[in-house]
């Protein structure tokens, strides 16, 4: 009876030492706790600006998308962008700024330069407007000046005004670059251009120019195709 009595007391014990998969259970406590759930409230929608959109804005986009994208690019380094280069003349502009982006049409660049709070580029376009009627000098459709509160698209010149210097350094698609009141982001289809003052915007591509925010069409000079204001 002693025996069988040992025996009894063998079997159980090793029953309890065997897990459900056959492993021995480890009775060791977990070396930690659990961490406890975050108690960080999260970010209400309502209190966040609108999400930048996948693609470049299309035309019927609001102020609020346009900045959302523009804000979206990667910051360039705007020290990068005080000088111009022409025939291998470097000439640095002090606070100004020029730049080179891609215009959206293959080998074709849109070059800006800054000067008197306007930012002005030069680009050929692929469907220019026609000169104006008796208008007098050279024409250039692809000539746009941008001051936040006001849009140009063409103009006579019979010199090459602040380009006389030559064209600032590229601004790679994909990055923003800001001046001023004004920031601006290159895109393979175009330059999209805010001033963060007047909240008025302006993309820039060879297959033409569209403005956002507070610019409206108005009448244009005599000497300019089409004008928009805020």
């Amino acid at each position: 009876m002693r025996i069988a009595g040992l025996l009894a007391v063998s079997v159980l014990v090793a029953a309890c030492s065997q897990s459900v998969g056959g492993q021995a259970e480890s009775s060791q406590p977990s070396s930690s706790p659990p961490p406890p759930p975050s108690t960080q409230p999260s970010v209400s929608p309502s209190t966040q600006g609108p999400a930048a959109p996948s693609g470049a804005p299309a035309a019927t986009a609001s102020i609020d998308e346009v900045i959302a994208w523009i804000e979206a690019g990667t910051p360039a380094d705007a020290e990068s962008f005080h000088v111009t280069f022409r025939d291998g003349v470097t000439t640095r502009l002090g606070e100004e700024t020029a730049f080179v982006a891609a215009s959206g049409t293959p080998h074709s660049y849109t070059q800006c330069i800054t000067g008197a709070g306007t930012l002005t580029c030069l680009l050929d376009l692929t469907s220019p407007p026609p000169r104006p009627a008796q208008a007098e000098g050279q024409w250039k459709p692809g000539w746009i000046e941008f001051s936040g509160t006001d849009l140009t698209v063409g103009a006579l010149r019979g010199d090459p005004g602040p380009f006389l210097n030559g064209s600032g350094a590229e601004l790679p698609a994909g990055q923003s670059l800001t001046f001023g009141d004004t920031r601006c982001r290159s895109d393979v289809s175009g330059l999209y251009c805010v001033n963060y003052a007047h909240r008025g915007a302006v993309r820039i591509a060879a297959d033409g120019v569209a403005p956002y925010g507070c610019l409206a069409e108005t009448a244009a000079p005599p000497e300019a195709a089409a004008r928009f204001s805020c």
